[in-house]
């Protein structure tokens, strides 16, 4: 992948990673099931971690 593409993908994650917190809280709030809010997010931060990774070695080239 490019820088380019590197980044856009980070962008969309951020995105997604705002929007199931958004989501877990509102579960929260009513007392729903927030499990597969939280698995989600902790899916999300593995996947932006992996991305900035590959971001930082593709800089480094």
């Amino acid at each position: 992948m490019t820088v380019k593409e590197l980044e856009d993908q980070l962008q969309l994650l951020k995105t997604d990673y705002v929007r199931v917190q958004g989501d877990l809280e509102k579960m929260e709030s009513i007392g729903g099931n927030v499990r597969p809010a939280t698995r989600q997010l902790r899916d999300l931060e593995h996947e932006i971690y992996s991305v900035r990774q590959q971001l930082k070695e593709a800089k480094a080239i």
